[in-house]
């Protein structure tokens, strides 16, 4: 069944084997995109809503430059590093919840000073550290901001330290206060797909293939974290990008914070997981939150696949009618190992594949042979949730979800991770 089912999912995407090829050659010639490519009508994305940051020429040896929109800021006087800020329409006092992250042994009275209608109010404001942490020194942490009588819709906030008493300083940093509308239909996306974090990437290929069997699945939106890339890579980013599908999110916080490049401290030295991947999760959560009716927490080597219809568009309502809507919807890992090749069932072949032998990367057709299922498979699963029914996540699931988990039946939809 693995074997089959992969293949049949795969075929789809022998129609971008010259497509992929010639993205390669426009890295090689230097020509542009509009040279070589006519966009497919049918499945574009509505466009950017806004414009992104994008470093072009970023390598893995040169990290990319903080945007406009990733607005990192420290703390004064303390180990705080905030993220973002969201309003947040969904507990019994309106806060804005500050995305940060802490030092977990350090303890902090924070301030929130709030700028509304040309006023700056103040109110105390409170830390919850997530559970998930791995280990290490720095955690992710939400600091909930209460709403100061008389500022409805804040438009900035900034955090300061009671000790530092820094509320009067002239450069003080301000967040934007998103999600200033809650939202229950009409989204501009269906489906959005956080990938966290791209760090030294340039398996190109994989990530072509990837971009392209997503919009076959239906999703309408893929928001990447990175770091840093190969110019090949890049090149790939800034085609999706133009096209309406990929929005990337420079990601850097370790000029604040020494990162992990692993996701234990004993296998990588850091105080920080894995490049800062779990509050790159919470942030994506959130700012999609009332952008897209549903969003995919996963890796760009992972494809959420189902098994009985051919799109997410088709599997969402009927994991609804059987699991209940609203709910953490868990697919099963299953791992295609990279170093191990096996042939297609004699009933089948693959598409030629010749232009493909110059780009760079994993060829996610060539990998067909499926590890047995181990315990581990199950810890190991990625996630499709409302993300108005969540209110923190980490890397296998949400931590706090309002209705609950479901785990899928492998019969229904599945996970192919290829690695």
């Amino acid at each position: 069944m693995g074997h089959n089912q992969k293949i049949k999912w795969l075929m789809c995407i022998a129609s971008v084997i010259t497509f992929i090829y010639l993205l390669y050659c426009t890295y090689e010639t230097g020509k542009t995109f509009h040279h070589w490519i006519k966009y497919n009508e049918a499945i574009a994305s509505p466009p950017i809503v806004y414009e992104l940051h994008v470093t072009p020429n970023s390598s893995p040896e040169h990290a990319v430059p903080l945007g406009p929109y990733t607005s990192l800021a420290a703390v004064k006087g303390t180990k705080t590093l905030l993220i973002s800020a969201y309003l947040e329409h969904r507990t019994d006092e309106k806060q804005v919840r500050v995305i940060a992250v802490v030092l977990r042994r350090e303890n902090v009275a924070y301030r929130c000073l709030f700028r509304c209608q040309e006023k700056q109010l103040l109110s105390n404001g409170s830390a919850s550290i997530h559970r998930d942490h791995f280990g290490f020194a720095y955690g992710t942490a939400d600091i909930m901001c209460p709403l100061p009588s008389g500022c409805e819709t804040p438009s900035s906030i900034a955090v300061t330290s009671a000790a530092a008493n820094t509320t009067d300083d002239p450069n003080q940093e301000f967040l934007e206060v998103k999600n200033q509308q809650e939202k229950t239909e009409s989204f501009p996306y269906n489906f959005t797909v956080c990938i966290s974090t791209m760090f030294d990437f340039t398996n190109v290929l994989q990530l072509v293939q990837s971009l392209e069997m997503l919009q076959l699945l239906g999703v309408n939106r893929v928001v990447v974290y990175k770091t840093s890339c190969s110019p090949e890579t890049q090149r790939i980013l800034d085609y999706y990008t133009h096209k309406g599908l990929v929005e990337v999110i420079p990601w850097s916080l370790s000029r604040y914070v020494n990162v992990s490049r692993s996701w234990l401290p004993e296998h990588g030295p850091g105080e920080l997981h894995y490049f800062g991947q779990i509050p790159a999760l919470n942030d994506c959560l959130y700012r999609y939150m009332y952008q897209s009716r549903y969003v995919a927490l996963h890796d760009i080597d992972e494809l959420i696949l189902p098994q009985t219809v051919t799109s997410w568009v088709e599997l969402l309502p009927l994991l609804e009618k059987k699991y209940g809507a609203n709910k953490c919807y868990r697919f099963e890992n299953d791992v295609f190992p990279i170093n191990f090749m096996s042939p297609p069932p004699a009933s089948q072949s693959l598409p030629p594949q010749a232009d493909w032998k110059n780009v760079p990367g994993v060829n996610i057709l060539a990998h067909l042979y499926k590890e047995p299922i181990f315990s581990e498979t199950y810890s190991n699963f990625k996630i499709i949730v409302n993300p108005r029914a969540v209110f923190s996540t980490s890397v296998h699931g949400a931590l706090n979800a309002q209705d609950g988990w479901s785990w899928i039946d492998r019969s229904i939809a599945r996970m192919y991770h290829t690695r």
